[in-house]
């Protein structure tokens, strides 16, 4: 960006619309001019941090108008935390925005030929207190605001809470999250009270030194919670300390569990997990069928909107009993699990090996037969002699990470040739880009968007492709 450009202050903006990732537009000089933070409505002075040929991105200084679709953020941490980036535009307009960004990303990426109508969103019921897992982590440079930094006085650094966009060292002290109800606010304020009173170490994440460096909080639909505290040393006499506390503290917790981590990151899959109090899972439940949820388990973070989600795909998959279905990033069997008492047989393959063994249990839990599950990359399983060992596909869904699914295994849906796709993406940009590619053999009949998280730009989206006639 040239200097000249570089703090640049454009005045009297016009927000006109959302675009990407939350971020609003409007125009200036025959340029976009991206803003976070704004509302399309609102007229603002902006200050250029960024710009190139064809845009410009910047932060509001001034507000000379506000928009009528405002509404009053109701968390004290918005605008710092980096998470629930929507709280101050009215919900009704958040899930117009998230079909428009359907809409968007099948035209411009998918290019999608005689698209049906993308349906209304289907939007979360609860849109407080509706995740049913955090991560907080701990650390001992807090994020300080600017008053507290000019008022040159001496504030409390550590701080339990979450990382301030960009920053991977800043850490915001959070008092009250409204993404999470039940004992989350609880359990996280008074470890951090009981820390705080026993001189324990918050964890310093530049030095990557301290004994207390993760916190995460699992809920259910059921009433069962589930705690992991990440140790950053092995020190037994206060990891027992610790964990005393919480389990006299919270007798209702039901897991209660422990890892040492001494690793660069605070990533877990490879490490052991100690069961300190209680069962080493928690259950979920969804139509009467139960779904073992342990530490290193995936499962979506908002349950009741994860039942909407999968009641789409069951009713695109319109199952009669006689079907074949390959459930393709199964996860821990959740939707394999979930549609298998309407087909013949589901074959679910997924890459980690913790999570198809909950797959497995899950089915045994439940006394499902008609379920096979195997674990490798997927573009290297799924291949010519996996299909000719398996019955083939009538149906095939797949829920792939939000990179979309790997350019081999959409050829080889291709190669496979089965009637019907539901693709579930929890990123319309690269489920369009695949689709793309579907096209080839395939028609989209239906578009389904959910909205699984409410005051952020995030969406869900189910589609129904059939093979061409």
């Amino acid at each position: 960006m040239s200097r000249k450009m570089k703090n640049k202050v454009v005045t009297n903006l016009r927000i006109e619309r959302i675009a990407t990732e939350g971020k609003c537009v409007g125009h200036h000089e025959g340029k976009v001019v991206f803003v976070q933070g704004v509302a399309p409505g609102d007229v603002v002075d902006v200050r250029i941090t960024k710009g190139k040929s064809s845009f410009m991105e910047g932060e509001a200084i001034f507000f000379h108008e506000y928009s009528k679709d405002r509404v009053e953020p109701f968390c004290s941490h918005f605008g710092t935390c980096g998470g629930c980036k929507w709280q101050h535009i009215n919900y009704d307009l958040q899930k117009n925005y998230k079909r428009q960004q359907v809409v968007d990303q099948f035209e411009r990426i998918g290019k999608v030929e005689n698209m049906p109508e993308v349906l209304p969103i289907l939007g979360s019921e609860n849109i407080q207190y509706y995740r049913n897992k955090l991560d907080y982590t701990f650390s001992n440079n807090r994020w300080l605001t600017r008053a507290e930094i000019d008022s040159g006085e001496e504030f409390e650094r550590n701080a339990l809470g979450f990382h301030v966009p960009k920053m991977f060292d800043k850490i915001v002290d959070i008092d009250h999250c409204y993404l999470q109800g039940d004992i989350s606010n609880e359990v996280r304020n008074s470890l951090k009270r009981y820390a705080l009173q026993e001189g324990l170490t918050f964890y310093d994440l530049r030095k990557q030194q301290g004994l207390l460096r993760n916190l995460i909080i699992r809920t259910t639909s059921t009433g069962e919670s589930m705690v992991i505290v990440q140790f950053g040393k092995k020190d037994p006499e206060e990891i027992e300390k610790v964990m005393t506390f919480l389990k006299m503290e919270f007798a209702q917790i039901t897991s209660l569990l422990y890892i040492i981590n001494m690793k660069g990151n605070e990533t877990f899959n490879d490490l052991e997990v100690i069961t300190y109090a209680g069962k080493d899972f928690i259950e979920e439940e969804m139509e009467g069928l139960k779904f073992r949820i342990g530490p290193k388990s995936f499962y979506q973070t908002n349950s009741k909107q994860a039942y909407v989600l999968y009641k789409v795909a069951r009713e695109f998959a319109d199952l009669k009993g006689n079907e074949v279905v390959y459930d393709l990033y199964t996860g821990t069997g959740t939707i394999a699990n979930f549609v298998a008492k309407e087909a013949k047989q589901v074959i679910g393959i997924e890459y980690v090996e913790a999570a198809i063994a909950d797959a497995k249990l899950n089915s045994k839990v439940n006394g499902i037969e008609n379920t096979l599950f195997y674990a490798g990359d997927m573009k290297d399983l799924l291949n010519d002699e996996f299909i000719a060992s398996h019955a083939r596909p009538d149906v095939i869904i797949t829920d792939p990470p939000r990179a979309g699914m790997h350019e081999d295994v959409v050829k080889m849906l291709l190669r496979l040739e089965a009637p019907k796709i539901v693709y579930v993406s929890c990123n319309p940009a690269t489920q369009a880009r695949d689709v793309a590619i579907l096209a080839e053999k395939y028609i989209i009949e239906k578009i389904q968007p959910v909205d699984m998280f409410p005051q952020t730009y995030h969406v869900e989206n189910v589609i129904r492709l059939t093979l061409k006639s």
